[in-house]
């Protein structure tokens, strides 16, 4: 059995909720690759208002209407296959911020209570 406990790495990335990759919302395509890698999981958070490179700040609010509000996908393993899933990142993003830090997981349980298997 598998256990993610102690020393992880996370890997959060992000893009904005418009971007695509072949038709498809690229932070589902982030999440199915990464599913698919195996790792340990993946979640995705819309944002109320962000800027990055391009300095336009999207906002949720009403009066701004921003139809490209930020997102950030979260993902947590073990160093090795985070770095491992890194490539997949360099093919699909175009514009965005990859960051990456050191964490540790205290408690990574199944919805039934059992360790990740």
């Amino acid at each position: 059995m598998t256990r993610l406990k102690g020393s992880a790495m996370r890997l959060t990335v992000l893009i904005g909720e418009n971007d695509t990759w072949h038709h498809r919302p690229l932070y589902t395509e982030i999440v199915h690759r990464a599913h698919a890698a195996g790792l340990a999981g993946a979640s995705v958070f819309k944002g109320i208002e962000g800027f990055g490179a391009s300095s336009l700040i999207h906002t949720s609010r009403l009066l701004s209407l921003s139809e490209d509000l930020p997102v950030a996908i979260v993902i947590v393993d073990g160093e090795d296959r985070v770095r491992a899933f890194l490539p997949h990142l360099d093919e699909l993003v175009a514009e965005g911020l990859v960051l990456l830090d050191t964490v540790e997981v205290h408690r990574y349980v199944g919805r039934a209570g059992e360790d990740r298997p």
